[in-house]
């Protein structure tokens, strides 16, 4: 695994963690939404060696796909 692809899949996977932890006042769609943009954002990475517009573009993606299953 290149090295930029494994700092990206850190990156993603840590900001995850930071980002649940504030979950506490957040609506089950709202949980729905962060953990499919977080899931989104590691796939996209791993999918695309690690690539910037693949990361956002998968966070994106998996955010509105959370959003619609959460609600």
């Amino acid at each position: 695994m290149k090295t930029l692809q494994k700092f990206a899949i850190g990156t993603a996977a840590a900001s995850l963690m930071l980002g649940l932890g504030g979950c506490a006042g957040m609506s089950s769609q709202d949980k729905s939404t962060a953990v499919g943009a977080g899931v989104g954002a590691v796939g996209g990475a791993v999918l695309t060696g690690g690539s910037a517009i693949g990361t956002v573009g998968g966070a994106a993606v998996g955010g509105v796909i959370g959003h619609e299953v959460g609600k």
